[in-house]
This record gives structure tokens, C-alpha cells and sequence, in this order.
């Protein structure tokens, strides 16, 4: 197949599912705020991205992130069937995948949730 059927192909398949996509991206919440005026990539495309790479999934949310010095969308899906979550760190300025796709189980979300719990605690404890 031609790269240029593959572009057709996938840019219908993103206009598609583009108004279901627009709904999604109100799941995602930036770590800080501003990041999403620095992101090239839109979160609709960063779903779409993600999507490709997980077709069974649905995506359950997410976040914009400053992570190891690159600005990423970090995309959590869900597969009927399966439990955990699987992650998806998209590039938020090329739209490439960022290292592997990773799988949480619930026991790793709950610990991931509480470090987070612990860290906003402890920087709310810092402020005067």
C-alpha cells in the first residue's frame, strides 16, 4: 500500500470519529497550566495518535505533561476483557509515540494515585 493511501486512509478514519474524539479531549488536564499553548499537537490528534496504536481500546483519559524534558500527552485506554489501563505517551509536538505503551494493573494505578495524592500534599504543605 502506497503512503499516500495510508494518509488517505487515516485522515478519514480521523474525520470519522472527529466529533467523538472532540468529546474525549475534555478528559485531558494539563499538569500545569499553559502547557496546552505550547502542545503543536491538538488533544484530538493526539487521541487519534494513541487510538491507531490500541484500535480495541477506549480511551478513559488523560493529561499534558512535562515529562524528561519533552512536553507529552500521556493517554490511559481501557480494553473490555482486560484489566488495568493501558498508557500511551504521546509527543505533543511531533504526535510520535514516546517509548513503549505500558500496562497498569489496578494494584498500579492505586500506588501511582497515592504518589500523586502524596506530592500535591506535600507541595500544598510548602506554600505560605
Amino acid at each position: 500500500m502506497s503512503i499516500r493511501t495510508r494518509i488517505a486512509i487515516a485522515a478519514i478514519a480521523i474525520f470519522a470519529v472527529a466529533p467523538a474524539l472532540r468529546a474525549q479531549a475534555d478528559k485531558i488536564k494539563e499538569t500545569k497550566p499553559g502547557l496546552m499553548k505550547k502542545a503543536k499537537l491538538t488533544p484530538d490528534s493526539a487521541i487519534a495518535a494513541a487510538q491507531a496504536k490500541l484500535p480495541k481500546a477506549k480511551f478513559d483519559g488523560g493529561e499534558l505533561e512535562e515529562e524528561g524534558g519533552k512536553l507529552i500527552y500521556s493517554l490511559d485506554f481501557k480494553t473490555d476483557g482486560k484489566t488495568g489501563i493501558d498508557e500511551v505517551n504521546i509527543d505533543a509536538m511531533t504526535g510520535k509515540l514516546v517509548g513503549k505503551i505500558s500496562h497498569e494493573s489496578p494494584a498500579d494505578e492505586a500506588k501511582e494515585a497515592k504518589a500523586e495524592k502524596d506530592k500535591a500534599a506535600k507541595k500544598a504543605a510548602k506554600k505560605p
